[in-house]
């Protein structure tokens, strides 16, 4: 499977800062020191739908982190998945009465769109679940040589109690976990299973499903969580900088890729930051597929919308806040490019130098977008009020904004 299209980041005098960024695991900040070749994991969509809003908040705080790496003069080795099988997904082919497959195709090329579109850059290596399964089988008939699996009517599920850190992650109790699996794609009740929140290695074939080849296993198709795992590993190996996602995917599913890759390997732990963005609301509620209260990238962008506004919008909250999109969100965004373009577009400004380590400071900084779009704010009011005396200023301001915040004036 391939990504999309990378755009050009431009280079900026100086040097950027290591990174400050809160992990979920510990509850607090850790300053990560990646060496040459910083390593990111960010889980993907599962293509059903259009790409939404809160979406684009997700990888937005992810790109700003690649952003930070590159300007730190590192490497940037990053995958994502694409979960191009998956019972949602059947779900939406069925009901709309078209090929599961197509459908995939058809969103993930539109979630391609919507992200060259926003200037995210792309990841290395892209891959879908699908094509990921010849490695998926033999990690997971490795888990059950190792004792970490049990089988319930032909379905295979990974044993929580066979990883002694498990629990690292997330921080919850049972109640919470038992919880958080009914609403996210677990099954709890089932009856035989050793733990309530066990999950699904391998699903045995279903009539009517699609099933491939598991050899020892049986044919059948690959649980949510081990095909990020089998996709990281492959890429990344273990203790990989940051794996990253939205803070709906802390429990269950970075909880249980941990304790997988953690029992497979016997290394500890899987990431040294698990990183989450928060949640995107309309009208009061969670943005989300299920409620169908979405706001969809692409249709802003057939509605005209300029995509750096789009970006700016995002940018505006910092990337761990639960936020709502309103149209005054976007109104405010829209005007603030206006100002910055304008502002850019003179002949000359005011210095520019230390707008640059201000930006540079606030992303170090655990991702601090929004003081980043304030000390460019102030910039633009000085030039807007007063002026100034630097012919480079403006095309500093203009690079710096594009390389460090992704956003093309």
């Amino acid at each position: 499977m391939h990504a999309w299209p990378a755009s050009e980041v431009p280079a900026l005098p100086g040097q950027g800062r290591d990174l400050r960024i809160h992990d979920t695991a510990t509850g607090g900040p850790v300053t990560l020191d990646p060496g040459p070749v910083a390593r990111l994991y960010v889980c993907g969509i599962t293509p059903y739908d259009a790409t939404h809003i809160g979406h684009a908040a997700t990888y937005n705080a992810f790109d700003l982190v690649q952003r930070v790496w590159l300007d730190n003069k590192r490497q940037v080795h990053y995958v994502q998945n694409v979960t191009d099988v998956d019972d949602p997904l059947l779900e939406r082919a069925e009901r709309d009465g078209v090929d599961w497959t197509a459908l995939a195709e058809q969103e993930t090329a539109l979630f391609r769109e919507d992200m060259t579109a926003l200037r995210m850059l792309p990841p290395r290596h892209y891959i879908g679940a699908v094509e990921a399964i010849p490695g998926i089988v033999p990690i997971v008939e490795r888990l059950r040589e190792l004792g970490a699996t049990y089988e319930i009517d032909g379905d295979i599920y990974f044993s929580v109690e066979s990883d002694r850190h498990f629990g690292e992650v997330s921080r919850l109790d049972a109640a919470t976990m038992r919880m958080l699996s009914a609403e996210r794609g677990g099954d709890p009740d089932r009856p035989g299973k050793k733990n309530p929140v066990d999950p699904m290695l391998w699903m045995a074939a279903r009539d009517g499903e699609p099933s491939w080849d598991g050899g020892s296993l049986g044919r059948g198709r690959p649980g949510w969580h081990i095909e990020c795992v089998a996709i990281a590993l492959d890429h990344l190996g273990m203790t990989f900088d940051i794996q990253g996602g939205g803070s709906d995917l802390v429990f269950p599913h970075h909880e249980m890729g941990a304790s997988h890759a953690q029992v497979l390997t016997g290394e500890h732990p899987m990431a040294k930051a698990y990183v989450h963005a928060g949640m995107v609301a309309l009208h009061g509620e969670k943005m989300s597929k299920s409620k169908g209260n979405l706001v969809f990238v692409s249709q802003l962008r057939r509605d005209g919308v300029d995509p750096a506004a789009i970006r700016l919008a995002l940018l505006a909250h910092h990337y761990r806040s639960d936020w709502e999109w309103t149209d005054q969100v976007l109104q405010d965004a829209v005007t603030r490019l206006e100002h910055w373009r304008a502002a850019v577009s003179r002949p000359d400004g005011p210095p520019a130098e230390a707008l640059v380590e201000e930006i540079r400071d606030a992303l170090a900084d655990d991702l601090n977008a929004p003081a980043a779009l304030a000390a460019v704010d102030r910039w633009t009011v000085l030039q807007e009020q007063r002026g100034g005396t630097d012919p480079g200023a403006p095309g500093i301001v203009s690079r710096a904004v594009d390389a460090l915040l992704g956003v093309a004036l």
